[in-house]
């Protein structure tokens, strides 16, 4: 008797758990689901929601971090004067050229940056750290991009970015480019990139506010994380771009 008592007990337990697991499971469903909803909402109203306040970016960045990505740079895509931390989350532009290989993958003239995994579908999020700097690239970037020579960040070149320049001049790098206005200096820039809608925004997290969507695009390869710490100028540019989690606080 004892014996068919304790089996009762751990049946009732296991049904316990199953019926916990299958509420959780129903929940995370339902949650992905209103995310889903509210991203197709917004990205019908890209070029117009995205930057009002009827979408606040605190909601949006809630959304944002179900899908936010784990970004580390990748080494054999650096620059030769790209210095990098040794968990790949850093970078900063010094003086000196180092001799590295001359792999296909390596940029060799402009200072730029891939991370080491690409999304080829689906959605991801990422923020990079830009305080203290006077000219920075960021975005995402197709995998068969140029790395040679001289490049033009536009899209029809496969590169989806933001820029600073001359310490308080922005840009979004389209075709042709367009002059931001910004009310604030941008410390942290977030990423968004849904890629079967073919968007790409970008987003102030310190201040809230929305800097640019590039919408309607066609996606067809792997898209990577795209960083540029841009030349140091003499130490003027020195400070780091450093990619950051977006469970940081603000």
């Amino acid at each position: 008797m004892k014996t068919h008592e304790s089996l009762e007990t751990l049946r009732r337990k296991h049904d316990d758990v199953l019926n916990s697991l299958n509420i959780s499971f129903r929940s995370a469903d339902v949650f992905l689901s209103c995310v889903s909803t509210e991203l197709k909402v917004m990205q019908q109203y890209a070029g117009t929601v995205c930057s009002s306040q009827n979408i606040s970016f605190v909601k949006l960045r809630t959304i944002f971090s179900v899908f936010s990505v784990d970004v580390t740079l990748d080494p054999d895509t650096a620059q030769p004067n790209l210095i990098l931390s040794d968990d790949g989350k850093q970078v900063r532009c010094g003086d000196i050229r180092q001799k590295l290989p001359d792999k296909p993958e390596r940029f060799d003239t402009c200072p730029c940056v891939l991370g080491k995994e690409g999304f080829s579908s689906g959605r991801f999020y990422f923020e990079v750290q830009v305080k203290g700097k006077t000219e920075w690239d960021l975005g995402v970037a197709r995998e068969s991009i140029n790395r040679k020579g001289a490049i033009t960040l536009r899209p029809s070149d496969g590169y989806w970015t933001v820029a600073l320049m001359n310490g308080d001049e922005y840009e979004a790098c389209d075709g042709p480019s367009v002059s931001l206005s910004l009310r604030v200096k941008p410390q942290r820039v977030g990423v968004f990139v849904d890629y079967e809608e073919g968007l790409v925004c970008f987003y102030d997290v310190e201040s809230s506010s929305h800097i640019y969507s590039f919408t309607a695009q066609s996606f067809t390869e792997k898209l990577y994380p795209y960083s540029s710490p841009c030349f140091n100028d003499g130490g003027k540019n020195s400070s780091p771009l450093i990619i950051t989690p977006v469970n940081d606080n603000k």
